[in-house]
């Protein structure tokens, strides 16, 4: 009888200009206790995770399910003890951590043997973009992209010498609702200088100068200005974060939450700060995730 546990980080998207293809693991995380039995039952502990009425309604073993259909394969019974730090809809990757727990939990109980590439195109497939799926997979920042037979290529950086602080407001935001707010297209000239501006933001973070990276990322042209109507506190919070000395701010994923870039050792300092002025926001100050998905 398999006894196994897995844990999948949060993540947060763009990082501003890197639509859909930069993102960052965060030391937030969804836990999976599995113990193999005759039938399937699923129990949570966390408040974070959804409601549901029987197993097979249940997200992550539908993601199981397609995932052992793909190779063929019949899931055995087995009980799942789920438990989450990760706010749903609060632009926080709690829909890719889902999907990674799936298809991790399909790969143990089946033997499948995925690789690592083969876990990041099948959570593309399912999610329809790679970057929460990439960085919550192998940890750190991950920046990918689809080429245009469907692969997914991605590269690692180097660890990065940041903290990060995240406001989480109490409102959800939909994923659909934040996209459909986005125009269909750019005139060329705007997506040249988005381009550039993304490009000089990955530029930056390699080269370890954060200003300009906090800068590039707070001048974002492909989806900020966008959205930041439906943020709540979107200026407030990039000025207060900015003069308690954070590099720069911007929409985590597709918002609510904003995250904060800032100087190593600071971020529990600015938390505090910022505790005192978003009295009804959560703040977090995060670590930057650098193992991804494990399985004990």
């Amino acid at each position: 009888m398999k006894q196994f546990k897995v844990s999948i980080p949060a993540s947060s998207a763009n990082l501003g200009p890197g639509f859909d293809s930069a993102g960052l693991a965060l030391n937030r995380f969804l836990t999976l206790e599995v113990i193999e039995q005759e039938e399937w039952e699923f129990e949570h502990k966390s408040h974070f995770l959804p409601y549901f009425t029987n197993y097979t309604d249940h997200f992550i073993f539908q993601i199981a399910k397609q995932t052992a259909d793909r190779h063929q394969k019949a899931l055995p019974g087995c009980k799942v003890i789920v438990a989450s730090e990760i706010p749903l809809a609060r632009g926080l990757g709690s829909s890719a951590s889902a999907v990674l727990a799936g298809i991790e939990l399909a790969n143990q109980l089946c033997d499948l043997s995925l690789t690592g590439e083969q876990k990041l195109q099948y959570g593309t497939d399912i999610e329809g973009h790679p970057d929460n799926i990439a960085a919550s997979l192998f940890g750190g920042v991950v920046v990918t992209a689809t080429t245009r037979n469907n692969q997914v290529e991605y590269v690692r950086l180097p660890s990065l010498d940041l903290d990060v602080v995240v406001c989480i407001p109490d409102s959800e935001l939909k994923t659909e609702t934040a996209r459909n707010i986005l125009p269909d297209s750019f005139s060329r000239k705007k997506a040249t200088t988005a381009s550039a501006v993304s490009n000089v933001m990955i530029a930056a973070l390699l080269s370890g100068d954060y200003h300009v990276a906090g800068k590039m990322m707070e001048n974002d042209l492909f989806h900020e200005p966008y959205r930041a109507e439906l943020i709540p506190n979107y200026e407030n919070i990039r000025r207060e974060a900015k003069a308690m000395g954070a590099y720069g701010t911007v929409i985590s994923g597709a918002g609510p939450t904003m995250i904060s870039f800032v100087p190593k050792g600071k971020g529990a300092y600015i938390r505090e700060q910022m505790e005192a002025t978003l009295s009804d926001y959560t703040i977090a100050a995060l670590q930057i995730d650098q193992t991804g998905v494990q399985v004990d």
